[in-house]
C-alpha cells in the first residue's frame, strides 16, 4: 500500500467516523486522529537524556 492509498483511506474514516472535513484532517497529527478514533495506546515513556542527545545530533537546529 502507498502513503497516498492509506492516506485516502484514513481520511475516509476520519470523514465517516469523527464528521472531520478535509482541512481537519490533514491539519491533524497522526496521533490526534488515533486519539481521535480511541486506538491510541499507553503515552510512550519520555525520551532519557542518551535518546534526547541523539535525536539533536540526527537532527540538528542549527
Amino acid at each position: 500500500m502507498t502513503f497516498a492509498d492509506a492516506a485516502r483511506r484514513a481520511a475516509h474514516v476520519a470523514a465517516a467516523v469523527l464528521g472531520w472535513r478535509p482541512g481537519e484532517f490533514w491539519a491533524a497529527t497522526p496521533a490526534e486522529l488515533l486519539t481521535a478514533l480511541g486506538l491510541d495506546t499507553a503515552p510512550a515513556a519520555p525520551a532519557d537524556a542518551a535518546k534526547l542527545a541523539a535525536l539533536m545530533e540526527a537532527f540538528p537546529d542549527g
